[in-house]
């Protein structure tokens, strides 16, 4: 596909907006990611007030996430195939069915395997929207220099999802009814995954050649295969403890001081962060390489996130939070930017697919953890998720940062043929 032609030297969101057919798999890819933020708080939710344990509902939760850690990659390798819409139509059927199902055992009173049975298909088919609008992204702004700005608006779009999906989905809960928030993520997923399915005329190429798979003289491989792409999935999976060890230990502070309804106020304030860090990212030309920007702001999120379970009142979780939420946004913006320059345009939705997965690995694990610290020893020590799991990846960021620097062979093949476009990582 041709390559638009930019030509301003800062390009804003305004410009990139007004790209060709933008809008058209924008406004139905914003209505089907919102699933993505509401199901793991919905469940969590559910099955606490069906179960009274935390714990329960967090693992309920967690298998749902890794499930979907584990089938994401190969529903983008069969998307980069064979096509967005093949993927996503039988995907969002079978997630509306699993999700109803396991609303069903658990408003029954189904045991806990049961809930598990079912929390597999629904992790499992999780239409990866996300990943699929960053590859219509790219193969229309591809080696130009609205690409990045791409990156950063669809960062603050994820970061909107994550403000706008997990407060909707626990106003239902509890508001309306506890299950309604994993109703409405059904719906969500139905109506939304196939208006996007129809943009037929911005779904990228698909079903690529032998010759087209050789970029470089190599043949295709996964994207996993890449070294920098193991160590960005570190990182991601880092920033999943932060936003489930979140989820799960703030609705247990709030439960703790009596005032379950500030859940919705906390997490949406630590979301607004993201989203406020992810519009200035990219409202700035940035003279400093990508590979430094995601260290330093990595560092700064660790050092946010350890003090979160030193916090024991609402006002100060707010605030802290609006930080830790200020410094996920840069992570995950220079995360997707990197990996842009690691791999081949054939393998684009399953590089995607494996950093968003190990968002969700990381929160499925987080939750867990979390919700069996704040059952047996109270609200606060689940924040201490969110520091381990960031500093984890933080050592290994800096242990392995060399990895991220693309080869020069690898710089021709993230771009494509005949776009030898220079990459700055440092």
């Amino acid at each position: 596909m041709a390559s638009t032609v930019i030509s301003d030297k800062r390009p804003g969101y305004g410009q990139l907006l007004r790209t060709p057919g933008a809008l058209s798999f924008l406004l139905p890819g914003f209505a089907a990611r919102q699933p993505f933020a509401m199901l793991t708080i919905g469940i969590v939710l559910l099955v606490q007030h069906t179960t009274g344990s935390f714990g329960s509902a967090g693992s309920v939760a967690a298998v749902t996430g890794v499930s979907m850690a584990l089938f994401a990659p190969q529903s983008g390798k069969l998307a980069d195939r064979f096509g967005q819409r093949a993927v996503l139509v039988p995907g969002v059927l079978v997630h509306t069915a699993s999700v109803s199902l396991l609303v069903v055992l658990a408003l029954t009173g189904a045991p806990l395997w049961a809930l598990f049975l079912a929390a597999v298909p629904a992790g499992a088919s999780v239409p990866q929207v996300g990943p699929m609008v960053r590859a219509r992204w790219a193969a229309k702004l591809d080696g130009t220099p609205l690409m990045p700005t791409a990156a950063a608006f669809e960062s603050v779009t994820d970061e909107f999802t994550f403000v706008v999906g997990p407060v909707l989905a626990t106003a239902l809960c509890t508001g309306v009814h506890p299950a309604a928030g994993l109703i409405a993520e059904a719906a969500l997923t139905l109506v939304g995954g196939l208006f996007f399915a129809a943009q037929r005329a911005t779904q990228p190429a698909h079903g690529l050649s032998a010759a087209a798979g050789h970029l470089g003289g190599e043949p295709r491989r996964s994207a996993l295969s890449v070294p920098g792409v193991r160590v960005l999935v570190v990182a991601f999976l880092g920033i999943g403890t932060v936003f489930g060890g979140m989820q799960v230990s703030l609705t247990a502070f709030t439960e703790e001081i009596g005032n379950p309804g500030a859940n919705g106020l906390l997490y949406g304030i630590f979301a607004a962060g993201n989203m406020l860090a992810g519009i200035a990212m990219g409202a700035v030309a940035w003279k400093t390489g990508p590979r430094r920007r995601l260290i330093t702001g990595y560092a700064g999120l660790t050092i946010a996130a350890s003090l979160l379970w030193t916090t024991h009142s609402v006002l100060l979780l707010a605030a802290l939070g609006l930080v830790v939420g200020l410094c996920i946004a840069p992570a995950l913006i220079t995360g997707y930017t990197i990996v842009e320059t690691l791999i081949p345009a054939s393998a684009r939705t399953e590089a995607f697919t494996w950093l968003t997965g190990a968002v969700a690995l990381g929160q499925a694990a987080a939750v867990t953890v979390a919700g069996r610290l704040a059952d047996a020893h109270g609200a606060s020590t689940g924040f201490l998720v969110p520091m381990a799991g960031t500093a984890l990846a933080l050592t290994t960021l800096l242990a392995l940062r060399s990895r991220l620097k693309p080869h020069e062979a690898s710089r021709v093949a993230a771009r494509g043929i005949g776009h030898r476009v220079p990459v700055t990582v440092d």
